[in-house]
């Protein structure tokens, strides 16, 4: 910190008490000047002669017959006083970062100019600003925070507007010549500790980081902060990832809650949500500034405090930009209060909209819309990866809101229906969320199971969903059929030619295995545990891959009854599944239905893409063996 002294003779103030002070000398004083609760004792001529307010005051004192002089609106009060009243004597002051500001503007209000004497204590006093304390990094920072209580004249002397244009100009120059004793607030290196068990007593030229001054700017009350950032994007040499860095070290230091998402309505509100309303508009405009999950951060504090629309809106379109770097996790944002879901689906659908809506110029084109959004910068297409990106991380949020009871199917629905078909080429994490929504919601008619079901593609399944949903008695009939037809027709493709190629699809569908093995001993082998096989994952079907598959090989590929199939068989044989069985009480329902002469119009079987045709094989043999069996 630097230092600066003034005058050359001792400092002979005495105090007598708590509120008086006098100079100790031989001469009788002749004029009181009260500051505040305390008296001063001094002598007319040293005031007078550097201060051309007090030979006002002292004036309108004698025609009043007054000794006594009133200054208890002085600012920076009795030390800033003080130190004015000791330069008028030629007594020893010591100026520094912390009383510099008070004593400025206390010479400023006695009018202490050099029209009243050459080299007075306003020109001392400028002299030091410029020349010690705008060259340091740290005073200048402790400056400008003195200065808050002494507005608005602090700000009147041009002492804010030099702090935050010398802070600004530091924070902006090259980091190769940055010095560390630049910034304060650092952790010292091990090296500097003496810890590093590498440091052989020689000290190596450190390299500073881009942003090696945020952690002091963190300091700063906000309305000095936002000036300062402003400050810095001005001078148009800091990047956007380093402001968005520096943003994002302030909320964390002055949001209290905000590492943990916890930031809640509290006494402190009124100031957190000002605090959380700049951050959002000091983002810098520039793609990939700043991570999604720090705007998502953003978002739930901003709930959370009622912020204003306008910076939910920004940060609702800020998040579609790069809605791809999410987490489910993050788009978990809690529902008001008010509300009877778990977690606020509409927010989430605004999120996905704004993603949505990157492909369509037009919605970008409105001037209104760009100057209330500040400009934000969008990329111009959005690329394959990242569409595929979002659908996962679409069907990984179903998958977990699906298990709020009160979640309407309408929100699932609408939610589901905004990704693409183009977006999922596999349908497993679309399954795994209508299925969690099937699990948690029992009571849905046969009109609502059908739409949620027809969310989802059976031909875009992969082989382990397949045989999941082949045995899920959540799904309806008519489903569970898609999935075996699409199935089959997918293992015919990938056989031999000639194996079975004389059985219609649809009855190849329904076949027993090859090696003669009835269904009753084969039954086994199939899986029998559908309640929980999709907990614990999100957005996949890894958990599915343990499964044991039921395969159409021959007798060497698996014994009659056995559970577990053949390793050698999978290895040899590049893992391709023959064919899929249709389990027992499936077949019970399928031949139950058919056996009163035909299934009615609204039976979960009718009208399907994917059903069998059971009328067209009343005359081949296979449907009396299966008759038979069943």
């Amino acid at each position: 910190m630097k230092y600066m002294k003034l005058g050359s003779k001792p400092d002979v103030f005495q105090t007598e008490g708590n509120n008086i002070r006098f100079v100790a000398t031989e001469l009788a004083t002749d004029i009181i000047v009260n500051v505040g609760d305390v008296k001063f004792y001094l002598h007319k001529f040293p005031l007078l002669s550097k201060s051309s307010r007090m030979q006002k005051l002292v004036a309108a004192a004698n025609e009043e017959n007054n000794d006594e002089i009133d200054l208890t609106d002085i600012p920076g009060g009795l030390a800033a006083f003080e130190i004015c009243a000791k330069f008028c004597y030629g007594m020893i002051v010591t100026l520094n970062a912390y009383n510099v500001v008070a004593a400025r503007c206390a010479a400023e209000y006695l009018e202490m100019h050099e029209n009243m004497e050459r080299g007075n204590l306003i020109y001392k006093i400028e002299v030091f600003l410029n020349s010690s304390i705008f060259r340091s990094w740290k005073d200048s920072i402790i400056v400008l925070q003195t200065t808050k209580l002494l507005l608005p004249l602090s700000e009147d002397l041009k002492v804010v507007s030099h702090c935050i244009d010398s802070i600004a100009s530091k924070a902006s120059i090259d980091p190769s010549e940055v010095e560390w004793s630049y910034t304060y607030n650092r952790k010292k290196l091990p090296s500097e500790n003496g810890l590093d068990a590498h440091w052989n007593g020689v000290r190596k030229q450190q390299t500073v980081p881009k942003d090696w001054w945020v952690e002091d700017l963190c300091e700063l009350e906000m309305d000095f902060y936002k000036r300062v950032i402003i400050a810095i994007k001005n001078k148009g040499r800091m990047s956007g990832e380093v402001i968005g860095e520096a943003l994002k070290a302030y909320a964390y230091r002055r949001l209290s809650g905000f590492s943990k998402c916890t930031v809640t309505h509290g006494s402190d509100a009124p100031k957190s949500q000002a605090i959380l309303e700049t951050i959002v508009w000091l983002l810098p405009t520039e793609a990939g500034s700043v991570s999604c999950n720090f705007l998502l951060r953003l978002l739930r504090a901003a709930c959370s405090l009622d912020c204003e629309e306008m910076s939910k809106k920004q940060l609702i379109k800020r998040i579609g930009f790069q809605l791809e770097e999410a987490s489910v996790s993050d788009l978990l944002i809690p529902a008001a209060a008010e509300e009877s879901t778990i977690y606020d689906i509409d927010m989430v659908l605004s999120i996905v909209e704004e993603f949505i809506m990157q492909d369509n110029s037009t919605a970008r084109t409105s001037p209104q819309a760009a100057e209330e959004l500040l400009g934000v910068r969008s990329p111009a297409f959005v690329s394959g990866s990242s569409k595929l990106a979002v659908a996962k991380l679409v069907d990984g949020y179903l998958a977990e809101i699906a298990k709020d009871p009160n979640l309407p199917l309408s929100k699932f629905v609408e939610l589901a229906e905004m990704v693409s078909a183009a977006s999922r080429p596999v349908h497993d994490g679309l399954y795994r969320a209508i299925d969690m929504y099937l699990k948690e919601h029992p009571g849905l008619a046969k009109s609502e199971k059908k739409k949620i079901c027809g969310l989802m593609d059976c031909k875009k399944l992969s082989v382990d969903a397949s045989m999941h949903a082949v045995q899920n008695d959540r799904l309806p009939l008519r489903v569970v059929v898609q999935v075996l037809f699409f199935e089959q027709l997918r293992a015919t493709a990938a056989a031999p030619a000639g194996n079975g190629a004389d059985i219609p699809r649809s009855a190849r569908l329904l076949l027993p295995p090859e090696n003669g093995t009835s269904y009753a001993s084969s039954r086994s082998a199939a899986m029998t545990n559908t309640e929980d096989d999709w907990d614990g994952a999100v957005g996949d079907v890894s958990s599915l891959k343990s499964m044991s598959l039921v395969r159409r090989g021959g007798g060497s590929e698996r014994s009659s009854g056995s559970n577990e199939v053949n390793k050698n068989g999978d290895e040899k044989g590049n893992g391709k599944v023959k064919g899929i069985l249709m389990p027992k009480k499936i077949l019970g329902k399928l031949w139950s239905s058919k056996g009163q002469g035909g299934e009615s119009s609204n039976s979960d079987t009718s009208d399907s893409p994917g059903s069998i045709n059971l009328e067209e094989s009343k005359s081949t043999p296979s449907r009396n063996t299966r008759r038979s069996v069943s």
